[in-house]
């Protein structure tokens, strides 16, 4: 007995739940089922009760495969269109109500709601949509009018107004009314022009569109077909206004609503290198990284500050002096009501000359502000739950997501540089060796090199829960990429960041001054791409980046990396101990630093100070049994990777590989590194 004969007999016992149970199994089974077991499944699953959406895209399946398509149809438009009839009817009339009233579209023959050539078929409860294309009696694929993300390099060519074609996000569209200045504000014509080659397809977006938000300022320019020919209007000579006569306003607090998110994977990670890139940049707010915790702290002091210099002068006057701001940020910033942390981290960045002093103040667009939220490592803690589940959670990530910073921000860009892992890996223990050898103050704790062999492996900072607000518009780069095809790299990388590739970014700088830090030891300066062929043989050895390898096979595969270490082989638990037992590395820097710390320890017993003799010997099995659990650490995340390497977050969302940045191969210079 088969699985759909199996649905059919639970169902005819008038078990319902077992039997949509099983109707679900079968349309799982790919190839096995007929397109009218399909149907039968989809039908019995909605009148079930049983997930709706399900039943919804078998449907759409089946119709446009051209089968049912008599009974599909009017099914799909007594469930999911007619009950939102209503509210599509009136929503289109109300935009069309509001858009005649409108100066810059320049028609209003809006035809009858009936007369529209696409119907839309509610989805779910979001905004979501499937369009359905009267004149070939197709369904189009699923829609989100306020999906948050931006889709194209909308800002490329700032030379000219905005000029863009067929935009039917409302998120793209407040997102272009939002970010591009008031003409006034610039002193020359800056509309937004919006050209829609068809009218009727036009007007049917108004079903889902809600146009009231973008037609206040009177920013945008509407184009319908050989209008685009009017592209860019004379507004003095058609309208009488000339923009030329207004003075330049400076950027104000409440204008900067995106962000542009760098985070940090991991350490040594190539975070400074593109920090360096983007710096200088005409159109963003960016500052080299910042310890996260500062940041918060520093709000705290701006908020309190703030409050106390509310009608006072004095003290206003006494915080801008302690703060070498621009007064005229900080007076704005005293004004605003209900200010909120975003209001003060964006006057933060905007009133200090180092960051401010290379904005492009006549720019058509508010600046982005760039932030690089930095950690002095980024952990991860793993666990099975009660499912089977591999979890991963971080303290790191999870305070960035909570954040009030990143919640006040509308649009958010984020990217995540990645350089191989085994090459970070050694960097990471090179650099804490090397923070544990320096000297202390009295009262600091001795620095210690930690497990970052685990730490790697468990650290999957490119896996992104989909649903995850901050990363719903975010691409993964590689440093390998960005030193050995830099223009490639950065063009694509301005393209998804919705930046112009401006000369600011074919050079390295810090505050603006090229090549930084030249004369720092180790550091490859610019462009050089040394930094991408480094072994860091003193500091990892061939079992800990087999190990490193293995357990990130997919991520290699994935992000176009190719193994060195691990072999491609079988490998099973025995394999992986002898590997840990030769992971002399790591743990001679592990075993130096944490002996500093068990050698300053006062042992004493009632009191008294134990013999130097037994004092040497306890350290010494202190010392030996934190080798000995770490050891057996890596052996346990061992046996529960090597289960498969598929993960969910603590709320059992399952995690994604982050989308890679792809780059114009007519632009390389060199081949892509493997």
């Amino acid at each position: 007995m088969n699985t759909i004969e199996i649905a059919r007999k639970m169902a005819a016992l008038g078990d319902k739940a077992g039997a949509v149970q099983a109707y679900m199994l079968a349309l799982n089974e790919d190839g096995t089922i007929e397109p009218a077991e399909k149907l039968e499944a989809a039908a019995f699953i909605l009148q079930s009760g049983g997930d709706y959406k399900i039943s919804y895209t078998c449907f759409l399946e089946l119709y446009n495969d051209g089968y049912f398509q008599a009974d599909i149809l009017p099914l799909m438009t007594a469930v999911f269109y007619e009950p939102n009839e209503k509210t599509l009817r009136t929503r289109y009339e109300r935009n069309c109500k509001q858009l005649s009233r409108y100066p810059y579209l320049f028609r209003q023959d809006f035809p009858a709601f009936e007369d529209l050539p696409i119907q839309f078929f509610s989805y779910d409860e979001h905004n979501g949509y499937v369009p359905f294309f009267q004149d070939s009696m197709r369904f189009g694929g699923f829609v989100n009018v306020k999906h948050p993300v931006v889709s194209r390099n909308f800002f490329k060519d700032l030379d000219k107004p905005i000029l863009a074609e067929d935009v039917f996000s409302q998120y793209e569209l407040e997102y272009l009314n939002d970010n591009v200045r008031k003409s006034e504000y610039i002193g020359r014509e800056n509309h937004i022009y919006l050209h829609y080659p068809s009218w009727e397809t036009f007007c049917a977006w108004l079903q889902v569109l809600n146009m009231r938000p973008l037609l206040e300022d009177k920013k945008i320019v509407f184009l319908i077909g050989d209008e685009i020919s009017q592209y860019p209007i004379d507004f003095k000579e058609r309208f009488g206004i000339d923009y030329s006569q207004c003075p330049l306003k400076p950027v104000g607090i409440r204008e900067i609503n995106r962000l542009i998110w760098h985070t940090q994977l991991s350490t040594h990670n190539g975070g400074d290198f593109f920090n360096e890139v983007f710096d200088a940049h005409p159109n963003l707010l960016a500052f080299t990284s910042i310890m996260f915790d500062n940041t918060e702290e520093n709000i705290k002091t701006w908020k309190d500050s703030m409050n106390k210099a509310e009608g006072s002068r004095e003290v206003l006057q006494e915080f801008i002096r302690a703060n070498q701001a621009d007064p005229r940020v900080l007076q704005e910033l005293s004004r605003l009501r209900n200010r909120s942390d975003k209001d003060i981290f964006v006057a933060m960045f905007l009133s200090n000359p180092k960051i401010s002093q290379f904005l492009d103040t006549g720019s058509r667009i508010a600046p982005a502000l760039f932030f690089q939220p930095h950690f002095s490592n980024i952990v991860y803690d793993l666990h099975v739950d009660r499912k089977g589940n591999t979890v991963l959670d971080s303290q790191q990530y999870q305070k960035a997501c909570q954040s009030p910073i990143f919640r006040g921000f509308k649009y958010i860009k984020t990217f995540t540089p990645m350089r191989r892992f085994t090459t970070s890996h050694g960097a990471t223990v090179k650099f804490m060796f090397q923070m544990a050898q320096q000297e202390r103050k009295e009262g600091e704790p001795i620095g210690v090199v930690a497990d970052a062999v685990s730490q790697r492996i468990l650290n999957r900072s490119f896996m992104i829960d989909w649903q995850d607000r901050l990363y719903q518009d975010s691409v993964q780069v590689r440093l390998e990429d960005g030193k050995l095809n830099p223009k490639a790299t950065f063009t694509a990388l301005a393209a998804f960041l919705d930046l112009p590739y401006t000369e600011s970014m074919t050079y390295c700088s810090f505050q603006g001054e090229r090549d930084p830090f030249s004369d720092v030891e180790d550091y490859a300066t610019g462009f050089d791409p040394s930094s991408v062929y480094k072994t860091y043989d003193d500091f990892a050895n061939d079992s800990e980046r087999c190990y490193i390898e293995y357990f990130l096979r997919d991520a290699y595969e994935y992000f176009g990396y190719a193994f060195k270490y691990y072999d491609g082989g079988p490998m099973d638990l025995e394999r992986i101990k002898t590997l840990v037992a030769d992971f002399s590395k790591i743990d001679y820097y592990m075993r130096e630093t944490w002996k500093k710390v068990y050698d300053t320890a006062g042992l004493s017993s009632n009191g008294q100070p134990l013999a130097d003799e037994i004092q040497q010997k306890m350290r010494q099995g202190m010392l030996d049994q934190r080798m000995a659990a770490h050891r057996q650490n890596r052996e346990k995340n061992a046996e529960i990777l090597m289960r498969g390497l598929r993960f969910v977050n603590r709320n059992g969302q399952p995690l994604h590989m982050m989308k890679k940045l792809e780059l114009d191969p007519a632009l390389l210079e060199q081949p892509i590194y493997h």
